[in-house]
């Protein structure tokens, strides 16, 4: 009791100082920022310790549930190998049963012998080779060639061999020394998919489940797989394959179930690269792709094909997942922003692109619409509204095309400047002159000569309504009209710089069938023209009556014939 009276004493004499304060408030927010800190701290750590948890927990559900899938495809497979033990016995029987049933049936003859009769006969005979070529030139048949196809492999005694043989030399290589035609994978892959009902185990539990492959084929089916990865490889890799080729290849490992675990990334390529055609989905869950299918929309979906993803979840049974509907809806507006675009770009939207643009418009939009209907997705999708734009853009297309059809028809259709003949068997016009580029002044008529009138005739020579000379001098003669005494000569100036009158004295006192315009040639080049040698008659024949122009030079005063362009010599 002393003590702490002594104690209460010091301290009631000891006096607070405002240091004091403010180092205890410093210390008191110091304390603050730590509480503050170690909170922080705490949620940060149980925010990360609560999704690790979470993460824990959605793997284990999700191993959970792979592994109770698992069990059960394991469960299915037991049963279905405790089946198809159970069922080797009584498949051996019925196919020996229809070994027996089989007889080599005759060639059918004569062109009324029906497609699946000759199909069978070939197949009983085991003629490959026929069978292709019989495929081949059947090609326009091919919905007849399917439906016929694999009933006919039915009756042949090693199906499987059979088919390898037919295919052999266009795949997995084309062989063949004349490619004619070029692409038979079509063929190939028809012939492949016949023969998987024609393969399929006779116990109807199993089916298809079980190929009846032998071990030979089975090692030849495998050889040739292995023979086009490699050529592929070699051509830049599977993406550069021919669609049919790639098509054909995933079709025959599908057919003589040769498909190997290690293969499957590249089953996947191929699916992937080539998933608009209509086989692909079921392909890909038959080369075992069906745990990587979602994985495969997505990628689809990414790559703004639509269209496709809704065709692999609907037969992977994965609509629920991934909606038709918004895919759908999402590919049409897709394919309309990759039109305007086009339109956009393009240099005019009457033209080709234009046509092009309004193709793909049209095909987008019947692709929806089948695939509405064979998904039977019209309560959800009501087509009315796209059947009415399908009809407008047809409509238009129509009108565009009508347009012009009668443009290219509203011009002249004949050959423009079009050389004539004189209707009263005059010559030809030269065709030389007038084509010449480098003397764009060359009339593309003959320069006619003058002549002189004779005292019973008063006019031989008449010029139209806008000339007045009858005969003009050249510059490189004096003369041409001084015949005789008894002739007398209209020799006069012409208007224009080189001899040019008015009308030719082929058509005496008619008018030419097309007067040109004059022509101004130069004068050096017309100097150079005459021939200074005399002609034996003149080059054109003439009346009797027109003074002896048809009687050797007596016409021609100066022994010179009349000077010619130099275009008419070349």
């Amino acid at each position: 009791m002393a003590a702490a009276a002594a104690a209460e004493g010091e301290g009631e004499g000891k006096e607070v100082t405002g240091a004091m304060v403010s180092a205890g408030f410093a210390e008191l927010e110091r304390q603050q920022q730590l509480l503050a800190s170690c909170t922080r701290l705490y949620q940060q750590l149980s925010d990360h310790f609560g999704a690790l948890e979470r993460g824990l927990a959605a793997r284990s559900d999700a191993l959970r549930h792979r592994r109770r899938a698992f069990d059960a495809r394991t469960h299915r497979a037991l049963d279905a190998l405790h089946r198809r033990e159970a069922s080797i016995d009584g498949s051996v029987s019925r196919a020996l049963d229809h070994l027996r049933t089989l007889k080599p049936d005759a060639a059918p003859s004569g062109d009324a012998a029906s497609l699946a009769e000759s199909l069978r006969a070939l197949c009983a005979r085991m003629d490959s080779a026929a069978f292709m070529d019989l495929v081949v030139a059947r090609r326009k048949e091919a919905d007849a060639l399917r439906a016929e196809v694999p009933p006919a492999l039915k009756c042949c005694v090693d199906p499987a061999k059979f088919v390898m043989d037919a295919v052999a030399d266009v795949f997995p290589v084309d062989r063949r020394e004349a490619k004619t035609p070029a692409d038979l994978a079509w063929a190939c892959v028809l012939i492949l998919e016949a023969a998987v009902p024609a393969l399929a185990d006779p116990d109807p539990e199993i089916g298809a489940a079980r190929p009846l492959v032998p071990r030979a084929a089975r090692d030849r089916a495998r050889a040739m797989a292995r023979e086009w990865k490699e050529a592929a490889e070699r051509k830049g890799g599977v993406e550069g394959a021919k669609p049919p080729d790639a098509h054909a290849f995933l079709q025959h490992v599908a057919t003589f179930a040769v498909a190997e675990r290690e293969d499957r990334p590249l089953y996947r390529r191929i699916v992937v690269s080539f998933s608009w055609r209509r086989q692909m989905p079921r392909l890909a869950l038959t080369l075992g792709l069906e745990e990587e299918m979602p994985d495969i929309i997505e990628e689809l979906i990414a790559k703004r094909q639509q269209l496709d993803a809704v065709n692999f979840a609907y037969e992977a049974g994965l609509q629920e997942k991934f909606p038709p509907v918004p895919l759908l809806k999402s590919y049409l507006e897709d394919s309309k922003k990759t039109s305007s675009t086009a339109s956009d770009n393009s240099s005019t939207s009457s033209g080709q692109s234009g046509s092009n643009v309004n193709k793909k418009e049209q095909a987008a939009l019947r692709a929806v619409i089948k695939c509405v209907e064979d998904r039977k997705l019209e309560a959800e999708f009501p087509l009315d509204d796209l059947r009415k734009e399908l009809e407008e853009l047809e409509k238009a297309r129509t009108e565009k095309k009508k347009a012009a059809s009668s443009a290219s028809s509203g011009g002249c259709s004949g050959p423009a400047n079009k050389r004539i003949r004189a209707s009263n068997g005059g010559p030809m016009p030269p065709a030389k002159a007038g084509r010449l580029t480098n003397n764009a002044c060359v009339s593309s008529f003959p320069a006619p000569t003058t002549f002189a009138r004779s005292p019973s005739h008063t006019s031989y020579a008449t010029t139209s309504p806008s000339h007045t000379s009858y005969a003009t001098a050249s510059p490189s003669h004096t003369s041409y009209a001084n015949t005789s005494p008894s002739h007398t000569s209209y020799a006069t100036a012409s208007p224009y710089p080189y001899d040019r009158p008015a009308g030719h004295g082929l058509y005496c006192n008619q008018s030419p069938p097309m007067i040109r315009e004059p022509y101004v040639y130069p004068g050096k080049e017309v100097a150079t023209v005459g021939i200074g040698m005399p002609y034996s008659t003149p080059p054109m024949s003439y009346p009797a009556p027109y003074g002896g122009y048809a009687n050797g030079m007596g016409a021609y005063n100066n022994g010179m014939a009349p000077a010619f362009h130099q275009a008419y010599y070349r």
